[in-house]
């Protein structure tokens, strides 16, 4: 194993495989399905149950022209409208285009959408951005639950090698370079406990996303930047990471509220529930032409906006029109969520503030799942495909990872056509070039980023949080923490963190869900995207690519920025 890796035990035990998938989301779990269906011996890790990733905390639905009137070519002008001058136009195409078939084959998969009790049609309804109604939905708000269960049966009836409880740690690459599996650290008793590794032709990535770099997040407990942690550690470039999504509806449930926050779906203001201010007043109306509808990253600020105008530290979403039928019937689970918490939605307004949602950034891919690094793919939110651009639009996120776990399995299983041995990793040990941070260091980088990241940034802001996360960073190194779960964790938010603030300092304008107070306007010089490698001495290299689109995987070409700026840093 080559390049740079955390400090870990050698591996005592190992298994063989054509194809090892880390993570079991929609993405994770449709590669496994695609490639075993071909015939690929797959092996799934998981860092927690096989059913517990992001997609099950997906309420809204997937995105696809589905319906009568509805095409391709219009939901590619939404995409491309709320990414906000950054999408790759070949990628969105790839997602649009592909996209409804691809959600027809999750329903001959298993998947179960709402559908009219007349005519047997699925049910569509509208979200932010969105100029039609495109977005299917399952249980009423239920739509990740039901995709994960119908992807885990098929799983589970393919007899598709599943190692649960497993935290990956580094990829295993062979003499030239190449991926030849992955480390990862089984958490329990039993047959696989503690360190082993699996040995695979082909690596992929599907670990989802990051938000728990941040206090207040909708994301799980697990999203903790693995993924893309392992991929700039195994010496493969990242894209993007500045762009983190705050979904605007999230439960507002004290100023002191930490960890995962309830969600309340965009589904919710896509059948008429309103945002207003503590006066009733509707602040969106006015503000842009879909008002309450308009993307995620323009609702999150006009939140913001009236928030600090009134110096209030939540607004309302009011839906006390819809009635208790309507509640119980299309969104129970956000129902049951208020009411756990002590708010009727039936009755009152529910109060609501942005928090961390979605890593519109991550690992660099090309069309069909490439990473800079020769057999390591990543699909889903740990990916970066260029498909959402400066904000992802609303539901799209399910799609991209169908679409592209598509896509990345006919790539490998048309590769695995071509005879050849397992690859041998090089030489593997206790982990060089790295530190681990402590436990505690979790909280504290939370606190930095929420502070110094979170949705409103500045100069000022990004530099303290660089400064303070250097500090963790050589606190480390002095006393280097006893390998263990929670310090692995730590160790990798702390790598994401320290990526996303060098991306959001050099990005000096404002640009969809990127949001700096010293550059309210966005500037089209920085109409491209910045890449970020990690070197070996664990510093950042940061360049740009020449445009919007992506260059080719297999030749990263960097480029500097027209106004000046120098193509490279050290951070």
């Amino acid at each position: 194993m080559t390049g740079i890796r955390l400090h870990a035990p050698r591996p005592g035990w190992s298994v063989d495989a054509d194809v090892v998938v880390v993570g079991s989301g929609v993405a994770g779990l449709t590669v496994a399905l695609r490639c075993a269906a071909a015939g690929a011996h797959v092996t799934v890790v998981t860092k927690a149950l096989l059913d517990d990733g992001s997609t099950r905390w997906a309420q809204g639905g997937i995105a696809a022209a589905l319906g009568e009137g509805d095409t391709p070519e219009q939901h590619l002008d939404d995409t491309l409208v709320a990414g906000a001058g950054l999408c790759d136009d070949e990628a969105v195409r790839t997602l649009v285009t592909e996209g409804p078939d691809a959600v027809r084959r999750l329903i001959a998969t298993g998947a179960q959408f709402d559908t009219d009790a007349a005519t047997g049609a699925i049910l569509l309804t509208r979200e932010g951005g969105h100029h039609r109604r495109r977005i299917a939905h399952a249980g009423g708000d239920a739509t990740g639950a039901e995709i994960s269960r119908a992807l885990v049966e098929a799983v589970r009836a393919a007899g598709i090698e599943t190692i649960e409880h497993a935290l990956v740690l580094d990829l295993l690459k062979d003499a030239d370079g190449r991926a030849a599996g992955v480390t990862l650290h089984v958490m329990g008793e039993g047959e696989r406990d503690g360190v082993g590794a699996v040995r695979a032709r082909a690596v992929v990535l599907a670990t989802g996303g990051m938000g728990q770099v941040f206090s207040a997040t909708t994301n799980p407990a697990v999203s903790t930047g693995d993924g893309v942690a392992l991929a700039l550690r195994a010496g493969a470039e990242v894209s993007d990471l500045e762009f983190v999504q705050f979904h605007p509806t999230v439960l507002w449930l004290g100023p002191d509220a930490e960890g995962q926050q309830p969600l309340v779906s965009e589904a919710v203001r896509g059948e008429g529930a309103h945002l207003v201010d503590g006066n009733g007043h509707r602040f969106m109306v006015g503000a842009h032409e879909l008002a309450e509808l308009a993307p995620r990253d323009i609702v999150a600020k006009g939140i913001m906006r009236r928030m600090q105008e009134l110096g209030a530290e939540h607004m309302y979403l009011d839906a006390r029109h819809f009635g208790a039928e309507m509640w119980e019937h299309r969104f129970p689970t956000i129902l049951a969520a208020c009411r756990a918490h002590g708010i009727d939605p039936v009755t009152e307004p529910i109060p609501v503030a942005p928090a961390a949602h979605y890593a519109s950034g991550g690992v660099r891919t090309d069309l069909t799942g490439r990473s800079t690094v020769p057999g390591l793919y990543a699909c889903g939110e740990v990916a970066c495909t260029g498909v959402h651009g400066a904000n992802r639009l609303a539901s799209n996120s399910l799609l991209e990872g169908l679409v592209f776990a598509e896509r990345i399995a006919a790539d490998v299983t048309e590769a695995l056509r071509e005879p050849g041995a397992l690859p041998q990793p090089a030489a593997a040990g206790t982990g060089s070039g790295t530190v681990l941070a402590g436990p505690k260091a979790r909280l504290e980088i939370q606190r930095i980023m929420t502070e110094g990241a979170g949705v409103l940034r500045s100069r000022e802001s990004l530099e303290r949080a660089a400064s303070e996360l250097a500090r963790i960073d050589e606190d480390a190194a002095a006393a280097l923490e006893a390998p263990g779960t929670e310090s692995w964790e730590a160790t990798n938010l702390l790598l994401v963190s320290r990526v996303l603030v060098a991306a959001a300092l050099r990005r000096e304008e404002t640009r969809g869900c990127h949001w700096r107070e010293d550059a309210p306007d966005r500037d089209d010089a920085w109409r491209r995207h910045l890449l970020v490698t990690l070197r070996p001495d664990r510093t950042l290299s940061v360049s740009t690519t020449e445009t919007a689109a992506f260059p080719s995987a297999a030749a990263p070409t960097p480029h500097p920025p027209t106004n000046g700026a120098e193509p490279r840093s050290t951070t």
